[in-house]
């Protein structure tokens, strides 16, 4: 049953219901991404677990995300149910055995698995304008801030250090202004709210460091196997927006950060996307393109990615046409838009004459699907109706103290559990802003002294003063003339620090993040 060099998917069937023949993924194309499509309760998450447990054994890594909470039994040995024995006898899966896989937990909140945090900087303007559903004017704004921060070597590592440069930005706004553009004190304080928003959603648990490196994600066991990476994203998914801009950018540190493979025997990652409909929605036109643009050239990287989600309208045609791999489990068809998902579907299949796709598709039954595969020179093979097979490890999830153990012995373990707030933005700019400060006081008691005793307080040199004239008292400011606050000599001094910095600016990546 089981072949060198494929993943084992299950076993389709005829029309009449008789066994076909065993459907394969070839590991040459699983970096060439896919889709896995269908309605609630149809056995999308299965198929992310079997398709995770194959790339495992293979000796890829893999990172996934668990929306649902059940993902997490893929760390267990398999458990013996009926549905499990029917199913292997049914497709005729001699090779079926139990199995646990060496699993890493991660949890932005550090609740169910290792903290993962990135820094403001790694982030990059566009996707924290993006978290941030940022207008035009705001962007830009946000732009002119990494500017800023890049050129003075202010490091930019949590929301604090963004939010007292934006401070600084808005109360020297006129002066920057001249530099680096317009910049609007109502948009950097509308900035700032939606940080304060972003705050209380629980963002600050993710900018910081340590930031998560990619080679942890990226690991393998002693035994060869590909460690799986599970995300509890239960409570990530009530912020949306924060998940699907989270699973962006990490997706964009692994383009930036891996080297060029061109198309290897297996991949070197694997990426699932889940609920990936939550990628796209209200994404601006600039970010949609971006978006494609990585999917397409992070293949030669040796990533697969694949998006999981309930319909195949939630993904941008330019997308859905870089995705090879395809399992397309039951739709519903019950509104204008479901019979619109359900042709859709059907229409990006490669027909098989021995039936109707538009019409199995509604039919499916649970943990059953369509699938199509690259096979030959990565051409799509015909579609056929499939009985998924059952996954080795648990379905269902962990118990609390399984998960414990599994973090316990964790390769990770310790390295991203305790925060590290080291100096940055936010303590540069309150040095230089107190250094300023004693400068101001300094000067305006030197301004405010009396005179010395016998001297005139206008004497010449040369005329009745022994004194040298660097050392005589200076006159004061001419009526009318207006000093400058505490505060503005802070910030004036902190912009010649920014300004004797060019050439320092960090090189961003295609989504913002930095290049290393």
């Amino acid at each position: 049953m089981l072949e060198d060099g494929k993943l084992y998917i299950g076993t389709s069937r005829k029309p009449d219901d008789t066994i076909n023949k065993p459907e394969y993924l070839d590991f040459k194309f699983g970096n060439r991404h896919g889709l896995i499509t269908g309605a609630t309760g149809t056995g999308k998450t299965v198929t992310l677990q079997i398709l995770a447990e194959s790339f495992s054994n293979a000796g890829v890594p893999v990172f996934c995300a668990d929306v649902k909470g059940d993902l997490s039994g893929i760390g267990a040995i398999g458990e013996e149910k009926d549905w499990v024995r029917t199913r292997v006898e049914q497709i005729g899966f001699s090779d079926f055995s139990f199995q646990e896989f060496p699993v890493i937990f991660w949890d932005l909140y550090g609740e169910k698995g290792h903290r993962v945090r990135a820094t403001v900087s790694e982030m990059g303007p566009l996707l924290l304008s993006r978290l941030m559903n940022a207008s035009d004017a705001q962007e830009g704004v946000i732009n002119i801030a990494f500017k800023i921060a890049d050129e003075g070597g202010l490091p930019l590592l949590d929301l604090k250090d963004f939010q007292a440069l934006l401070t600084y930005m808005g109360e020297n706004a006129t002066e920057l202004s001249n530099r680096y553009g317009f910049i609007s004190k109502s948009s950097t304080g509308s900035i700032q709210r939606e940080l304060l928003i972003l705050e209380q959603q629980g963002a600050e648990h993710f900018f910081g460091e340590p930031a998560l490196k990619v080679s942890d994600i990226m690991r393998t066991t002693r035994d060869g196997r590909g460690a799986i990476s599970v995300l509890s994203a239960d409570k990530l998914m009530m912020n949306p927006r924060l998940y699907g801009t989270f699973l962006l950018w990490l997706m964009s540190e692994l383009f930036e950060e891996l080297p060029e493979v061109g198309d290897p025997d297996k991949p070197k990652l694997v990426f699932f996307f889940d609920e990936a409909h939550l990628l796209f929605n209200d994404a601006p036109k600039v970010l949609l393109e971006r978006i494609e643009q990585v999917v397409r050239l992070i293949r030669s990287k040796g990533v697969g990615v694949y998006f999981v989600t309930q319909n195949p309208l939630d993904v941008p045609d330019t997308v859905l046409a870089q995705l090879g791999n395809r399992v397309q489990h039951a739709l519903r068809a019950y509104t204008p838009r479901e019979q619109k998902a359900v042709k859709t579907a059907a229409d990006t299949f490669r027909p098989n004459p021995d039936f109707d796709c538009a019409t199995v598709i509604t039919n499916l039954g649970t943990g059953e699907a369509l699938v199509s595969t690259l096979e030959g020179k990565g051409s799509p093979s015909m579609v056929e109706r499939t009985l998924i097979r059952p996954p080795s490890s648990r379905v269902g999830p962990l118990t609390e103290a399984e998960r414990a153990d599994i973090m316990k012995i964790s390769p990770v373990a310790g390295l991203y559990d305790e925060d590290f707030d080291r100096e940055s933005a936010y303590e540069l700019l309150a040095k230089r802003a107190a250094k300023a400060a004693e400068q101001a006081q300094a000067a305006r008691e030197a301004e405010e002294a009396p005179p010395a005793s016998g001297g005139s307080r206008w004497t010449l040199p040369g005329f009745g003063d022994d004194e040298p004239a660097s050392t005589q008292a200076k006159p004061r400011a001419r009526s009318g003339y207006q000093r400058e606050s505490v505060a503005e000599a802070a910030m004036k001094s902190v912009a010649r620090t920014v300004a004797s910095s060019l050439g320092r600016a960090l090189v961003r990546g295609i989504l913002g993040s930095l290049k290393r």
